[in-house]
């Protein structure tokens, strides 16, 4: 199926990899099959040292194309002119991937609650099942924000000397009880959604529309909301920012299901580096490739310590800073200081891959 992204000139291809192959998960559940939905755009070139592999973030799907669309296209830092650029929608994620709402093969029916447990790891292992599929022997970058740095991170360890550059924005290296604490409050007002429990697939609908709320609070800092969303009349209700939580909840329930956001921010909080590794230190010490590790100095939810400690812990580590008053999103807005990041960091290690 080819694509024509409205931003771009170059076709992007949109395909379906069916991996027949059992995929052994970390809680000890097996999948039996699975899918995933992904795209790619450019050419590999000769040398086949061009591959840029983008993992998205918590409701992200498989066209980087539009909610990265200040990095990625025709004359954007990642150009599909000079790169072969990839992103996969991630198990358990709604957008083509195998999900909860997908079909059990061995029961004939869809998985609903049944649907395994996922953990980053598991995330990771099933993009490299789709690496070994389009035959990538030697992947040049993979970079992912907020869950999709969680991805990358555990992708990067397991890649080893198949991976040149891991590019980690606004993430961390284990799971901090803050995220895992916002997360859990998330699934508890889809808990409280009546519909929850019941084999449909718009169950827990309600319910994510007040996690999606709870989920915008963290994404951003309290100085975006007085910025954007201050009275300019004395009122005593009818708020904006009210009416903007409740627009975005709205939003994501319209466009995503709650078994997935379940399933996802499950795996979020699964993500723990050194877990059967060594402990965390020990885990990105074994990291071969260089890696960006870019922080926020706003956010709330991946603090940019987290990111400054993958940057000390891995052998060839770099950590950058985003100043923005956008907290946590500033990943997916804040462009001319991504690519200034990304330009000196490929300059610094001798490595054009702009040309």
């Amino acid at each position: 199926m080819n694509l024509q992204s409205p931003h771009l000139s170059i076709e992007m291809t949109q395909e379906i990899f069916y991996c027949k192959e059992a995929l052994h998960l970390e809680s000890g559940e097996i999948l039996p099959e699975f899918q995933l939905s992904f795209t790619t755009q450019g050419q590999l070139n000769d040398k086949k040292d061009n591959v840029v592999w983008v993992l998205h973030a918590l409701t992200g799907d498989a066209n980087p194309q539009e909610w990265w669309a200040g990095l990625i296209g025709e004359d954007k830092f990642y150009d599909p002119s000079r790169h072969f650029i990839i992103c996969a929608n991630f198990l358990g994620s709604c957008y083509g991937s195998t999900q909860p709402l997908s079909v059990n093969p061995g029961t004939g029916k869809p998985y609903y609650y049944d649907f395994p447990n996922l953990t980053t790891r598991d995330i990771a292992a099933s993009m490299d099942k789709l690496r070994l599929h389009l035959g990538l022997d030697q992947i040049d970058t993979v970079i992912g924000g907020s869950l999709g740095g969680q991805v990358a991170l555990e992708w990067a360890y397991t890649l080893k000397e198949r991976l040149n550059n891991a590019i980690i924005i606004a993430s961390n290296a284990k799971a901090s009880p803050w995220i895992i604490g916002f997360n859990e409050t998330q699934r508890m007002a889809i808990e409280s959604d009546q519909t929850w429990g019941s084999m449909d697939a718009k169950a827990g609908k309600k319910g994510l529309e007040t996690a999606r709320a709870i989920g915008m609070l963290s994404y951003r800092h309290p100085q975006t909301f007085i910025q954007h969303q201050s009275e300019t009349e004395e009122k005593r209700d009818n708020f904006k920012i009210s009416s903007y939580l409740r627009y975005q909840g709205m939003k994501l329930a319209n466009r995503f299901n709650a078994l997935s956001y379940w399933t996802l921010s499950k795996a979020m909080d699964s993500h723990d580096l050194g877990r059967a590794r060594g402990g965390t230190a020990a885990a990105l010490a074994k990291i071969q490739c260089k890696v960006l590790s870019i922080g926020i100095d706003t956010d709330l939810l991946f603090t940019f310590v987290e990111s400054r400690f993958i940057s000390l812990h891995v052998p060839k580590g770099t950590y950058r800073e985003i100043s923005s008053l956008y907290g946590h999103d500033a990943f997916l807005i804040e462009y001319e200081q991504l690519q200034y990041i990304l330009q000196s960091f490929y300059l610094e290690n001798n490595h054009s891959i702009r040309t």
